[in-house]
């Protein structure tokens, strides 16, 4: 009993912070609160809206589309997003360390708890990111196609679809009799980014912000030329597939949502983190929730429901209801530059997950090295590179989204729960934000991420089972023998 009672040791939230404060070496706070904003919406627009939106709205073989419906799919989605968010906002500022989530239920929840969630946020920024890197990689193709070059099949293919299409087999060179196919741009691009990320915080912050606004033009761009092309039929019937659509197109829809929460991980990069911190996760959920209900109506508009099942649902909208290929063109570029966004934003969050779990000695002391120069954790930004780009090169977009949807819902949902149980068992200790209206608005986001689940298909479930079951031997193999907390007896309930 009492070896089952030490995985929910709980660390202390004046421990934690002390040995941040006590670290030899530190990350560099050059952060401030337009930086956060724009890490948000940069982390937050990207493959959601430019390409799952149509799968969300036309449905696919696994599940139902939301149709019209879906801009009530985006507010249902943006309210559960917000219930969270302000069970981030409260522990970002009251625990300003680099792991997010997973040292929220660290001081909350117990040891096993973290780890969960730690593992669950892999399935966000690294998994997420492979996603991520497989679209842009679909749009990339898109864009060049419009300067007359066509990209090889065999190499921007994942390798499900190339086992599927014998016209790419029979063009793939062969090594020894075995076909060479890979996602070369999704590797590229995660390559690239992973070397800006390990020279520096600031630097991607910056190139952060050039490509935030590219990609808040280039959205602009597509609703005002495409409201010239709304037809109010097409939005009739609102609703095709009524409540169960609607929850469908929201579970999938998700996946443009994930983001905002990778502020709270450059939390210790950050000058003011307690003042910083909520208005980075606030502001740029609210900013992204108005955008995205616009072009959901603008697109829905534009194109029936029932034609939207594409990868690149806006470029088509563009070429087949505008006529123009350079409206296309310009569509798939803004798709590149938010892609490339996004990919930084989570390829920024992921080391710093490890980070802190190395810190906390559940995974190996390497991972929370610090370039001497660069003051970067770049030993784990480097694997997370390799790891993101391995399974960039053959994965597919569905697989990954799905899989990230439902492992970001439940870090989501233990976070609301975390901020429960610390008000309970500390209340007295100062807040700099104060999650409004609690218990119900943590009660309301554990209702609503549940209920987002429940909208995803079996096969995402059977996975996430697979994942958790491999992040619980790992931990009993490694991090429980490992951890620095071990032969502490677990904090009182």
């Amino acid at each position: 009993m009492r070896g089952l009672a030490s995985v929910f040791r709980v660390k202390g939230l004046d421990r934690i912070l002390g040995e941040a404060e006590r670290q030899p070496h530190r990350l560099k706070r050059v952060l401030g609160p337009i930086d956060l904003i724009v890490f948000g919406i940069g982390g937050i627009i990207g493959a959601g809206i430019f390409a799952l939106v149509g799968t969300a709205a036309a449905g696919d073989a696994a599940r139902l589309g939301a149709g019209p419906a879906l801009m009530v799919s985006f507010l249902l989605t943006g309210a559960a997003c917000a219930f969270a968010g302000l069970c981030y906002a409260e522990f970002a500022s009251l625990v300003p360390i680099s792991g997010s989530a997973y040292t929220y239920a660290y001081a909350t929840l117990g040891e096993i708890i973290a780890w969960i969630i730690g593992w669950d946020l892999i399935l966000e920024y690294a998994v997420g990111n492979v996603a991520v890197a497989v679209s842009w990689s679909g749009y990339f193709c898109e864009f060049i196609r419009g300067f007359g070059y066509e990209f090889p099949a065999w190499l921007a293919t994942d390798l499900r679809t190339a086992l599927h299409t014998p016209e790419i087999l029979a063009a793939a060179p062969r090594v020894l009799g075995v076909p060479i196919v890979f996602n070369f741009p999704a590797v590229f691009i995660v390559a690239a980014l992973t070397v800006v990320l390990v020279i520096g915080v600031k630097e991607s912050a910056r190139f952060t912000a050039a490509m935030v606004g590219v990609k808040l033009l280039v959205l602009g761009f597509f609703v005002v030329v495409g409201a010239f092309w709304v037809r109010p039929e097409n939005w009739h019937p609102f609703a095709p597939n009524g409540w169960a659509g609607i929850q469908a197109g929201a579970a999938v829809i998700f996946f443009a949502y994930i983001g905002f929460d990778a502020v709270t991980t450059v939390a210790e990069e950050t000058r003011n983190p307690k003042r910083d911190l909520p208005i980075g996760i606030l502001g740029s959920l609210a900013i992204c929730t108005v955008i995205y209900i616009i072009v959901a109506a603008v697109l829905t508009g534009m194109v029936p429901w029932t034609e939207l099942n594409t990868a690149e649902p806006l470029s088509v909208a563009m070429r087949q209801v505008v006529g123009a290929d350079w409206a296309a063109g310009i569509v798939a570029f803004g798709s590149v530059v938010a892609h490339t966004a996004v990919l930084l934003v989570f390829q920024l969050g992921q080391p710093r997950i490890f980070f802190s779990m190395s810190r906390d000695g559940l995974l190996p002391p390497a991972l929370a090295r610090v370039h001497p120069r660069f003051r970067t954790p770049h030993v784990a930004t480097l694997w997370c590179g390799v790891a993101v780009a391995a399974g960039a090169s053959f994965a597919s977009l569905d697989e990954m989204a799905d899989l990230c949807n439902i492992g970001t819902l439940s870090a989501f949902l233990l976070v609301c729960a975390g901020v429960l149980v610390l008000r309970y068992r500390d209340p007295d200790r100062p807040r700099p934000f104060r999650t409004p209206f609690v218990p119900l608005v943590p009660i309301l986001g554990i209702l609503a991420c549940l209920y987002l689940i429940l909208g995803l298909p079996a096969t995402a479930w059977l996975r996430f089972a697979l994942w958790f079951a491999i992040g619980l031997a790992i931990y009993l193999a490694y991090g429980l023998r490992h951890s620095r907390l071990r032969g502490e007896p677990p904090a009182p309930a």
